[in-house]
């Protein structure tokens, strides 16, 4: 096709479509004789059809020395310096943009590599993307993404170079392609779901008869599960209800919605929300003891009413003075009210979490480059279900998918992120300008584990700045900063002078001698008044916080879009900030107490095996033990700290008749021994979870 001394001389049906054999022999005599310019072999059939230009190549080799082939009309070809180009406005943003077709960030620069749309200002591609999508789509459905256009944009493609095949396009000639499309959603998406058969099972005019969210039709609840009757229509699933509730109310549910309701015989059906672990209290309510943990009888897996304790229990369950809610903060009680509604957010993001797995080969001594390396392999989905195994301990050779492992492997993530180069400040920090770091597109890698991280049940970041948060869910250009989110020291010294002049002789002799400072940042400008100081500082903040670190920003902006967390941040800002911009809530009793559920047989009241388990938690707490709330929670679950999307499965207790308590980590489960006194109970749990530990530190 491309090359230059042949033509279609026959019918379509003649030769090779149209080229008859003798035309063909003769062009291979031709080429015979003429040598590449690129690989200087002979057999170079194709010229630059550019005027008084004599440079012939082969095929391949004018791909890589990056010619333009025109598959149209003539089929010309150019070579490298007189191939056809874009022209870029010289008012055109230079900074990098994301590619519509692969997500990915495409720099807005005249390369080969790079196409910007004839259409759409601001719509830029990678060739690559471009041409695998002309393949796939053909002359048919292949347009412009962003705009839909086909004609102008499908003659600049071609011009550039693109080849757009004649063909319908593959998913067209895909055998019931839509096959999915005639499927309805059947399946229970509420949080306990009842149905002994399961969450797919659906049996239409009866208490299991599947329901649909009356707006997105993507989620579903068996009747039973949210005490519905079989005549109500308008249920409305968790997310759906988000996005309708006024923001920052969202009590305010809708009728029948996934809320907690009474049962004809009074018990409270197990329902998403509220949490049967963090009960409605009235306004008047204080918490001057330890709230009794949720018990489930294992004969009907019913949920009992809260355990009375007697009036001489009572009295020891009291809380210590640092946990009274007396001393209570508001701002803690918001913090947790914050957190548990993340969790619920980011437990519907972990739908898209397929069974299918990715292994992670990780080195503990070599976290990042190691980590780095797996998500960028090619086989790597955020969506998979991930798989740490680590190289550089010889006697940890099985993955763990649940517990310790992956846990790890996240903790020690995002310490690295914290104390890496593309963060700058002490304890609250903002992203740095690493420039070699940009070009790797570091911080969209860095972006992207957060955003794995939290809906893979890593732990939370917990060390952004307010101002990082702020430009990462409202846009940098909603966002004014003040002194305090400037990192750099002398930087900031140097805006509080300025600042801080009192009269415009001192302002004056200060900018002559700031003069490169402000240079740099590009507000060098005339000072008349006094009063300008307060738009030359605002400048400055605005161009060393936010403006000198805009690309790097926009990059880790498009590494949170992963698994939607990025959307999601958007629109719960507040409750987002929790997790972001604070460090995890340090465990206490009433955390764990609230944390676990008791599955115990009818007896164990009696044998006061709950009463003991709280009792435990408040001797940890007050410090007369010598294990901590933490390593009681490492011990059952793998993890020193609750992860922001909370524990799956959700963590359990049951009281068994065994020698001692045993911590089953892939079912985060803590079995333990039915005891007759306090004291013997306390000094099983104190020789288990400490010998535990001790070897497995050792």
């Amino acid at each position: 096709l491309m090359s230059s001394g042949i033509w279609q001389r026959g019918g379509e049906d003649e030769g090779v479509d149209g080229f008859l054999i003798t035309d063909i022999r003769k062009e291979v005599n031709r080429a015979a004789k003429l040598k590449c310019n690129i690989c200087k072999k002979k057999g170079a059939s194709i010229g630059c059809v550019a005027p008084k230009c004599k440079r012939s190549y082969h095929f391949p080799c004018g791909l890589r020395k990056e010619c333009i082939f025109q598959f149209m009309e003539n089929f010309r070809s150019y070579c490298w310096e007189h191939k056809p180009v874009q022209i870029l406005p010289d008012k055109e943003s230079r900074g990098p943009s994301q590619c519509t077709i692969c997500l990915d960030l495409v720099e807005h620069l005249p390369l080969y590599s790079v196409l910007k749309s004839p259409c759409c200002k601001n719509a830029w591609f990678h060739r690559e993307c471009l041409q695998y999508q002309a393949l796939s789509a053909g002359i048919f459905f292949f347009r412009c993404t962003v705009c839909n256009n086909k004609d102008k944009f499908q003659e600049e493609m071609l011009r550039m170079g693109i080849h757009i095949p004649e063909k319908d396009a593959s998913w067209e000639l895909e055998e019931n392609a839509y096959q999915d499309l005639l499927q309805c959603y059947q399946h229970c998406d509420i949080r306990r779901c009842l149905c002994k058969k399961g969450r797919d099972y659906n049996e239409p005019d009866s208490k299991w008869e599947i329901k649909r969210c009356q707006s997105c039709g993507s989620r579903g609840t068996h009747l039973a599960c949210s005490s519905m009757k079989s005549w109500e229509q308008n249920w409305e699933c968790v997310e759906c209800r988000s996005i309708f509730a006024k923001p920052g109310k969202y009590s305010k549910q809708k009728k029948r919605s996934l809320a907690t309701s009474e049962k004809t015989d009074g018990t409270t059906c197990l329902l998403e929300e509220p949490s049967p672990k963090y009960p409605r209290q009235s306004p008047g309510s204080q918490h001057s003891f330890l709230q009794s943990p949720k018990i489930i009888c294992q004969n009907n897996l019913s949920p009992c009413s809260r355990l009375e304790l007697p009036p001489s229990n009572r009295m020891t369950m009291s809380l210590s003075p640092l946990m009274s809610n007396s001393n209570w903060s508001l701002r803690k009680k918001q913090l947790r009210t914050q957190r548990r509604e993340v969790s619920s957010i980011l437990k519907e993001l972990k739908q898209q979490i397929s069974t299918k797995t990715t292994r992670l080969n990780i080195n503990t001594e070599n976290i990042w480059n190691t980590a780095l390396k797996g998500f960028r392999q090619r086989n790597f989905r955020p969506t998979n279900t991930i798989e740490v195994k680590f190289t550089n301990y010889k006697n940890r050779l099985k993955t763990d998918t649940s517990t310790e492992s992956k846990n790890l492997f996240f903790q020690l993530l995002m310490g690295h992120l914290q104390n890496s180069s593309l963060f700058e400040g002490s304890s609250a920090k903002n992203l740095s300008l690493d420039l070699q770091a940009l070009k790797e597109n570091l911080y969209f890698e860095a972006g992207k584990m957060i955003a794995v991280s939290l809906v893979h049940g890593g732990p939370s970041p917990g060390f952004f700045s307010k101002i990082l948060f702020n430009c990462l869910v409202y846009g940098p250009e909603n966002v004014k900063p003040n002194l305090d989110d400037v990192a750099d020291t002398d930087v900031a010294q140097t805006i509080k002078k300025i600042k801080y002049s009192s009269s415009l002789s001192s302002l004056q002799s200060t900018i002559h001698e700031c003069y490169d400072f402000l240079a740099a940042a590009g507000c060098l400008r005339p000072i008349t008044d006094l009063c300008d100081k307060d738009m030359l500082v605002n400048d400055l903040l605005t161009y060393h916080v936010i403006k000198r670190i805009i690309s790097p920003l926009e990059s880790f902006r498009q590494g949170l879009k992963t698994l939607g967390v990025l959307e999601k941040m958007e629109m719960h800002p507040v409750a987002f900030s929790s997790i972001f911009c604070h460090k995890p809530e340090r465990l206490s009793a009433e955390t764990l107490c609230d944390l676990f559920t008791i599955h115990c047989s009818s007896g164990v009241k009696e044998v006061g095996g709950a009463d003991f388990w709280m009792g435990y938690l408040q001797d940890v707490e007050s410090g007369e033990s010598v294990v901590t709330l933490e390593d009681i929670l490492y011990f059952v679950t793998g993890s020193f700290s609750i992860p922001p999307i909370g524990f799956d499965p959700e963590p359990t207790i049951k009281f068994l008749y065994v020698g001692y308590p045993i911590g089953n980590r892939l079912l985060n489960c803590l079995e333990l021994p039915i005891t007759k006194t306090y004291e013997s109970f306390k000094n099983k749990m104190e020789l288990t979870i400490r010998n535990t530990l001790r070897v497995e530190r050792e």
